[in-house]
């Protein structure tokens, strides 16, 4: 008899979309943390680099504790730390306390990593592997697109003004974090959940008698893994500079709108949305045409996209959806470059898998232990977003615009990567 597995599926897109949640919460977490301690932009974003620096520490454990534990146990733990971290960031708001926040993000990074570790394979083996598993898995980036997006935009509305802002302010988001954390437990405690345990040919090394430095013989892997930390960094660093420009009060950018803070909010949304209607085209077109060729022309026009934003003057507006307090949802004007920035969303939305499928071809033995080592080296969404509003830091309001060179850096090289850093090669 087969085995139903509706609910534990749909917990486990849950889970999919809180990756997303409360990674892209840690963002507007640092404008709030800049106005409630008084901190300069690069302390403020240390939020986001505790977030992803948990992925360097955890990401080749958290392969090994899948398969030490199973899918169902090292769901379990995930989820029970995720709880524990988001409940941390939500007593720094009861006391106050910048250290306590910064902990409390560790902590949900290392839920983060060990989701991604699990839920991917998970959705792919409750949906019975091949086609119906990898419908699961498009469903579950789909919904993390989607949740990458409220968290913004919410975070918006539940501001009244970044000025003012308090943490006490996003704890409706943190209590329906937590919620969810807690129901997913449940379930999973309570769920059958297959595991992976007939799986291993006998003719099949253990991945864990592979030596890690044997991957470092792959040239395209080596130069892939380097591009999966700057592709991390550029997808995070992009809408978290663009979302201080706009509601920096000095530069007053968003001068004709009523209310800056919500459409700043709801125009950095859209970046994510976009991405979801980039893994939505990538989808669909991905049978017909090859990674190397779609993430180079992502990257190529991410790099155009950027540089012209950089070079446009703010005063050059166009008209723009997104939601402007009393108003509501309407046209607004916002600067051109802005706009550019969004359709960056776009770009990214491809690279990651792009990367990955490059990256691992050729490795055979060696593609799980690939895949430990990326998931450390997202990382990278902390380490660049860091170096952006360090620039800013040094320029003032004037280095939003210049902190934007760290991202077309970044795209260059992933174009590098496609065109010729990528062709399989070894160094032996």
């Amino acid at each position: 008899m087969k085995k139903n597995y509706t609910i534990p599926i749909i917990v486990m897109i849950l889970l999919f979309g809180m990756i997303s949640f409360v990674t892209n919460l840690a963002s507007p977490m640092g404008d709030i943390l800049k106005n409630q301690f008084t901190i300069p932009n690069w302390q403020g974003t240390l939020g986001v680099f505790a977030n992803f620096i948990a992925y360097a520490l955890m990401g080749i454990p958290a392969g090994n504790l899948l398969q030490k534990r199973g899918y169902k146990s090292t769901a379990l733990i995930a989820v029970a730390v995720g709880f524990l971290g988001v409940g941390i960031q939500l007593v720094s708001g009861l006391v106050g306390s910048f250290g306590v926040y910064l902990l409390g993000a560790l902590v949900a990074g290392f839920s983060m990593c060990l989701l991604n570790t699990v839920v991917n394979p998970m959705l792919n083996r409750l949906g019975g592997g091949g086609n119906k598993g990898n419908q699961l898995i498009q469903f579950g980036g789909t919904f993390n697109s989607l949740c990458g997006t409220a968290v913004i935009v919410i975070t918006g509305l539940l501001i009244p003004s970044i000025v003012d802002a308090r943490i006490s302010d996003t704890f409706p988001l943190m209590y329906t974090a937590m919620a969810i954390f807690a129901l997913a437990f449940v379930v999973i405690l309570l769920t059958n959940i297959p595991e992976n345990t007939d799986d291993q040919s006998s003719d099949r090394p253990d991945i864990r008698s592979l030596p890690l430095k044997g991957l470092f013989d792959y040239r395209h892997f080596v130069l892939g893994a380097i591009a999966i930390f700057i592709y991390v960094g550029v997808e995070v660093g992009t809408p978290n500079i663009l979302n201080k420009w706009l509601q920096n009060p000095d530069l007053d950018i968003l001068s004709e709108t009523l209310d800056d803070d919500d459409i700043a909010a709801s125009v950095t949304g859209f970046y994510w949305l976009l991405m979801l209607v980039g893994r939505l085209i990538g989808g669909v077109i991905g049978a017909k045409v090859s990674a190397r060729r779609m993430l180079s022309v992502a990257a190529a026009a991410a790099c155009v996209l950027v540089v012209l934003a950089i070079f446009i003057p703010a005063s050059v507006k166009v008209q723009f959806l997104g939601f402007n307090g009393a108003n509501g949802f309407g046209f607004n004007l916002i600067p051109l470059s802005a706009a550019l920035l969004v359709c960056v969303g776009l770009c990214t939305s491809v690279m990651w898998g792009g990367i990955f499928n490059l990256a691992v071809e050729g490795l055979g033995s060696y593609t799980e232990r690939a895949s430990g080592l990326f998931m450390a080296l997202v990382c990278g969404g902390g380490i660049l977003p860091l170096a952006m509003n360090g620039v800013v830091d040094i320029f003032g309001p004037a280095g939003y615009m210049p902190s934007y060179w760290i991202v077309v850096a970044g795209f260059a090289y992933i174009l590098f990567y496609a065109i010729a850093g990528s062709k399989p090669k070894t160094v032996k």
